[in-house]
């Protein structure tokens, strides 16, 4: 049974970062709400839109190539 329990905790241990890398991870980890949380989440999807069309430009994507790219870059970031 400690073994088990072991486990389950060393997975949740391994999974907080992977799920703090995201907008809505850090707004959870930073236990934000009202005011504070709507403006870290627009500064956060801004920086997220930001790096995103940079990626594409620096893999040369254009027109739906580089939409459907943004999209599903900017849907992670923000934890979509």
């Amino acid at each position: 049974m400690s073994k088990i329990a072991l486990a389950l905790l060393l997975s949740s241990v391994a999974l907080a970062p992977a799920m703090a890398e995201t907008c809505k991870g850090e707004a959870a980890a930073k236990r934000l709400s009202g005011a504070a949380l709507n403006s870290f989440m627009t500064k956060c999807e801004r920086d997220a839109h930001a790096s995103c069309d940079s990626m594409a430009a620096d893999k040369k994507l254009a027109g739906a190539a580089k939409t459907s790219f943004a999209t599903k870059c900017v849907g992670d970031a923000i934890g979509h």
